[in-house]
């Protein structure tokens, strides 16, 4: 049994350097990334039991990310391994303020775009404490829809993050999805714009996530804010980070699924709210410290942080 099964797409990440621009470089960088996989794999770093479930093609590249993500400690046996498909892609280029970071995307028809439930071994979905899945998959086609659709019937519990993407489909469709989801979840994660933007909610954090506990009734909900932290309802009442970290931003993407792992891990570890609120900020502040989708930490590095912040209570 896996503390944690996340279901979603890996793609190449080819990221351009500061300052040059797309129509300017010449050499990229390439890493991997994944809503989903980031997850899998700073949990597993953490500790967590932690696997995987997509597909990826019989190339190279294909071999290339369960290498890597086995690397980091997740399971990869549940991963299908296709004939004549391409992996997606997505450029990053990194801009100098007031210039912003610029994400173009190369995915439509990935391997695990083909994916269909048919394919997949539920089993290790039926078995695990908690499956985590994102607002990403099932805005990919029909056959990813199915499987967060099917992962939602299968799970014994849930975790859910927004992670919108304007690109892939519009607000009112993500809403609707998302309220069929909601409802099923244990853990719901969602950024303050993308609340704003799929569900117009624009007002205090408080009221926010109130509103979002009507449409997630079972769910601890996490709003995240950024620089401003975040502010978590569970238990009947709101919690916040209580330690604020100094941070040298070297790649902020990922930092979203990174707070998310740093919840869960000490979640699943039988921490309460204020101790997973603390570990999701502490883990975001390292990822954003190191370079690439994938938080690459340890419990060591939490505790070391935890133990020097400024604690913000007093």
């Amino acid at each position: 049994m896996h503390d944690l099964v996340a279901i979603g797409e890996v793609m190449l990440r080819l990221s351009i350097p500061s300052p040059a621009r797309i129509e300017t470089v010449h050499q990229l960088d390439v890493q991997i990334g994944g809503a989903e996989a980031n997850v899998a794999a700073a949990c597993a770093r953490l500790g967590l039991r932690a696997a995987w479930i997509s597909a990826v093609p019989a190339s190279a590249w294909g071999d290339r990310i369960r290498r890597e993500l086995t690397g980091h400690g997740v399971d990869c046996a549940h991963v299908r391994v296709v004939d004549g498909a391409r992996v997606g892609v997505y450029f990053l280029e990194f801009g100098v303020p007031p210039r912003p970071i610029r994400v173009l995307y190369d995915r439509r028809d990935s391997a695990f775009a083909r994916l269909t439930p048919e394919a997949v071994d539920w089993e290790p979905v039926r078995r695990a404490r908690l499956v985590h899945l994102t607002g990403i998959t099932p805005a990919l086609g029909a056959g990813p829809r199915q499987l967060v659709e099917r992962a939602l019937r299968e799970a014994v519990a849930v975790s859910f993050d927004l992670n919108y993407r304007s690109a892939l489909w519009a607000p009112a469709e993500a809403r609707a999805f998302a309220e069929e989801a909601l409802p099923a979840a244990r853990h719901v994660f969602m950024g303050e714009s993308e609340a704003r933007t799929v569900f117009g909610l624009d007002g205090p954090a408080e009221a926010t996530v109130e509103a979002l506990a009507r449409l997630a009734p079972k769910a601890t909900i996490a709003l995240l804010q950024g620089q401003a932290g975040s502010t978590v309802l569970a238990e009947g009442r709101l919690w916040r980070p209580s330690r604020a970290h100094t941070v040298h931003v070297v790649d902020p993407v990922g930092a979203g699924d990174a707070y998310v792992a740093g919840f869960l891990w000490a979640t699943l570890n039988g921490r309460g709210p204020q101790e997973s609120a603390d570990a999701g900020a502490a883990v975001a502040a390292l990822k954003c410290s190191t370079w690439g989708d994938v938080a690459l930490i340890d419990a060591r590095d939490v505790a070391d942080l935890l133990a020097g912040g400024t604690d913000i209570r007093r």
